[in-house]
């Protein structure tokens, strides 16, 4: 099981993921309702460093043009897209701004989880999160047991560590944020505790 954190907004947060093998940090880019949202220098700062083998994320709601372009830009390794997607707009997105693509299949009931087949060719990562946006709202996870996909399976919406055992059965990647933070800043002994704990699992496993 690989491991997202996101909703990074300062270097110590960043480097305490880079040295602990963190598999992908996200950003929040261009969604001013999260307190999460940082600007485009600050992010632009952020990324320059030397991330090893870390994958970095842009996360971006129902972006335009304009902001891809711009977005496109960064030392972004993956675009992570809110909105609604087909399999030919993610081709146009990739040749034109050369990043991979998570793209997110957000979950009010299970019909939704259904979605992904729009998608799943042009997707690298399928994303299935909760409709919450900046608020960890819980779904039933187990929908996505029984798919499968040609990428690889992501899953965010209230992710806690009592619930990584069984999401590691059900998931490639976790993505975690809220579990991360203490009074809505990002707490370094938190993101440690839970690296430790997808480890110990991994090791398990």
């Amino acid at each position: 099981m690989k491991l997202k954190v996101c909703g990074l907004s300062n270097p110590i947060e960043v480097e305490t993921c880079i040295n602990n093998n963190v598999n992908f940090c996200g950003f929040i880019l261009n969604y001013p309702k999260s307190h999460r949202n940082i600007s485009y220098e600050k992010v632009k700062n952020l990324l320059n460093i030397n991330k090893n083998e870390v994958k970095f994320v842009g996360v971006l709601v129902q972006p335009n043009l304009e902001e891809l372009k711009k977005f496109s830009q960064l030392n972004l390794d993956y675009f992570q897209l809110y909105g609604q997607y087909d399999c030919k707009s993610l081709i146009d997105i990739k040749k034109e701004f050369q990043k991979k693509i998570i793209t997110t299949i957000q979950v009010k009931n299970k019909l939704d989880i259904e979605n992904y087949k729009k998608v799943e060719d042009e997707s690298d990562i399928i994303l299935w999160d909760s409709t919450g946006y900046e608020k960890s709202v819980s779904w039933n996870h187990s929908w996505i047991k029984d798919i499968k996909i040609k990428g690889e399976k992501m899953i965010a919406g209230n992710i806690t560590k009592d619930k990584l055992s069984d999401l590691s059965k059900l998931a490639d990647i976790v993505d975690v944020s809220g579990a991360l933070e203490t009074n809505k800043v990002k707490d370094i002994k938190k993101i440690k505790e839970f690296i430790k704990h997808v480890k110990r699992i991994n090791n398990e496993n």
